[in-house]
């Protein structure tokens, strides 16, 4: 990298074991000589978990049948023991420590005793997964990494050392010592899994020229490690590892997740698949890690794991990871597939939203363990019904159609009202010259669409969370416009003095900044819509059946063309004072369904708490969830319109009766 480079774990030495060793002492020494913190920092419960994993897989190089088969690779072994016990009790007290341990003395006993491969590796697993449970931390992106700016990072701070292609023969090698190391070294790849060369990205290797890059956002040293870590696989490679991906699901099985990628190297993954298939498997999902998340067999192994880690931590007395990770299993495991499962059982789709409103309000409620586990395994129950619903077999031209209609419909007729009712009242107004706003800001949203589908195809990947946020918090934005535009509709359907208000008020009104206004609310209102729908459609597209996922979008265009056609001709016809009452009607019936929307969003995204309401019907079309804060939202919303309403109408009779017009 710029002064430095990867010379990563293998600078010191070449073959596997004495370097292995090498990186993790070093990352031990980095992490152990922290300050101790009140709470665990990632950098020391990654590389205790690191540790862990390295025990599991390499004892079995260290002893055999109760005997030392390598005498290095056994002092090892009992190295990292002492190292996670000496780790876990440097960190911050927790209810599940004493376990910790526990479990930690009782590996450490069997390494010395000389215990089975077999027993030692499931004691090292558990602990590392008891450890990650008291201790919730990142052990992978968070969402595919943007491998397009890796590359340009790479170029800007690695190839003078490793070189552009990674071969080690950058300008500045000859400079160095030791020389950077040649990514395009294959027995040396094997040996690497993305998450070793992440910690080396993030905290830099002693006695090397290779500097820390902690300063980098986290996104951007992953996808550096996705990023180098392709170079010893070739792209003719990667397009086997899609054919065998695309086509065994036990292989999809191994990777359900991010964690499970990052965490893996090649070379354990050819002693379990053979060399050939792993090399091909590794070159593809390196080059395409979003593959794991956007599963094709409709998998919610994530979910699971993430509410299996959060049942771990409420046991363990630790509220906010408990609902850290059930909010996870959400937002990172579910939501991705939410789109397809809401054309195939948009009840069951609702239910799980339920389920998962009554998970997080007992987690945050401190419900008994046994209340919260029964909330938990009725949630994993109904995921176990979504995979059903979203297996390969299950996907349909006509389940394809009628989801692409649906959506499109349900989506684009929030939107269409609003921007319809926008339209009339300008024209009514005779106002045709700042129509320009209104349809610039439809279109601008379109176009903006547009881009975030480009975007999240090639470029990012949208979390759950950033579409429940800004679906929420478009709504809010356009429920707080839309009750004060109510309400003046509601005051000027009883003034008899309209028309002279028009030309007194109106026009200067509209000639100064309404216009940006109303290019900004119709904007938002669109573009609230058109996000959803798109990722919706990119969801729906890649079941691969698009010409009818088109035919749906077509229909349903075609019907809401119908629909503005029909609003304008009728709203043409009305006299002023009823196209106003009944727009003010529209209009306020439209702020209350996007209140409930609005917060049922940030709930989602958990931004709000919930607190569930056991007799409110779940009524998603009208914005009524059955919650607390969105019932109280709604009410609200109709109690200022109630209130605007009696004002507006107050003032317009006390205008008419002065004789001025109403303001």
């Amino acid at each position: 990298m710029r002064s430095g480079h990867l010379a990563a774990s293998t600078a010191v030495a070449v073959h596997r074991p004495f370097s292995m060793r090498w990186l993790i002492l070093i990352l031990a020494a980095l992490t152990l000589s922290l300050p101790a913190s009140a709470s665990a920092s990632d950098a020391e419960v990654q590389t205790t978990w690191r540790l862990l994993d390295y025990v599991a897989v390499d004892y079995s190089g260290a002893v055999s049948d109760g005997r030392v088969t390598s005498t290095a690779e056994y002092a090892e072994m009992t190295e990292f023991a002492g190292q996670v016990e000496a780790r876990i009790r440097a960190l911050a007290p927790t209810s599940a420590k004493a376990d910790l341990l526990r479990r930690s003395g009782t590996l450490r006993n069997a390494i010395a005793a000389k215990a089975p491969p077999a027993t030692v590796a499931e004691q090292s697993r558990a602990l590392a997964a008891a450890l990650l449970a008291a201790y919730p931390v990142p052990l992978a992106p968070s969402s595919p990494p943007n491998l397009t700016r890796a590359a340009a990072l790479y170029a800007q701070n690695c190839a003078a050392c490793h070189g552009v292609s990674g071969n080690g023969h950058g300008p500045n090698a000859a400079k160095l010592d030791p020389p950077p190391i040649a990514f395009t070294d294959k027995a040396r790849a094997d040996q690497r899994s993305l998450f070793g060369l992440y910690q080396v990205i993030s905290q830099g290797l002693d006695g090397t020229a290779m500097q820390s890059f902690e300063a980098l956002p986290d996104a951007d040293r992953w996808a550096l490690a996705f990023h180098v870590g392709q170079f010893a696989y070739p792209e003719a490679a990667a397009r086997d590892g899609e054919r065998l991906w695309r086509g065994d699901a036990a292989l999809r099985a191994k990777y359900p997740n991010l964690a499970a990628l990052v965490g893996v190297t090649p070379a354990a993954l050819a002693a379990d698949i053979g060399p050939d298939k792993a090399a091909a498997l590794t070159a593809y999902l390196r080059r395409h890690p979003d593959a794991v998340t956007m599963r094709v067999d409709g998998s919610l192994a994530l979910t699971r794991e993430r509410l299996d880690q959060s049942m771990a931590a409420y046991r363990a007395g630790d509220r906010k990871a408990a609902a850290d990770l059930a909010l996870s299993a959400y937002l990172d495991g579910f939501e991705p597939v939410e789109p397809v499962l809401a054309a195939r059982d948009a009840a069951l789709m609702a239910r799980i939203e339920g389920a998962m409103a009554k998970l997080r309000a007992a987690i945050g409620q401190r419900r008994p363990a046994s209340e919260v586990e029964a909330a938990n395994r009725a949630l994993a129950s109904l995921f176990t019904e979504a995979e059903a619903a979203l297996a390969p077999e299950r996907a349909s031209s006509a389940s394809s159609f009628l989801g692409a209609f649906g959506v499109l419909l349900r989506e684009g007729l929030e939107a269409l009202l609003i921007v319809v009712a926008m339209i009339a009242f300008l024209k009514k107004t005779e106002r045709p010259e700042v129509l320009g706003f209104v349809h610039g800001g439809w279109i601008a949203a379109l176009a903006a669409g547009v881009a975030t589908w480009f975007a999240a195809t090639y470029f990012i990947s949208v979390s759950g969370a950033s579409r429940e946020l800004t679906e929420g918090f478009g709504s809010l934005f356009a429920a707080i416009i839309l009750l004060t535009v109510g309400i003046w509709m509601h005051g000027k359907s009883n003034a008899e003095a309209w028309q002279r208000y028009v030309k007194a008020k109106v026009t200067d009104a509209l000639s100064r900044q309404s216009g940006w206004f109303l290019f900004l609310l119709s904007f938002v209102v669109v573009y609230r819509e058109v996000f959803e729908t798109i990722l919706f459609y990119a969801a729906l597209w890649a079941e691969g059946n698009g010409v009818a996922m088109l035919a749906g979008a077509g229909a349903a265009t075609g019907l809401l063309a119908l629909v503005a056609w029909i609003m304008l001709r009728f709203s043409a016809r009305l006299p002023i004072t009823q196209f106003f009452s009944w727009s003010s009607i529209l209009i306020a019936i439209l702020a209350v369904v996007l209140a409930g929307k609005g917060i049922a969003g940030l709930q989602e995204a958990g931004i709000l708490g919930v607190v569930p309401l056991a007799n409110v019907p779940r009524i998603e079309l009208l914005g009524l969830f059955p919650t607390t804060e969105t019932v109280l939202a709604q009410a609200a919303a109709i109690l200022v319109l109630v209130a605007g309403f009696w004002y507006s109408g107050r003032s317009a009779a006390t205008a008419h009766s002065s004789g001025s017009p109403a303001e």
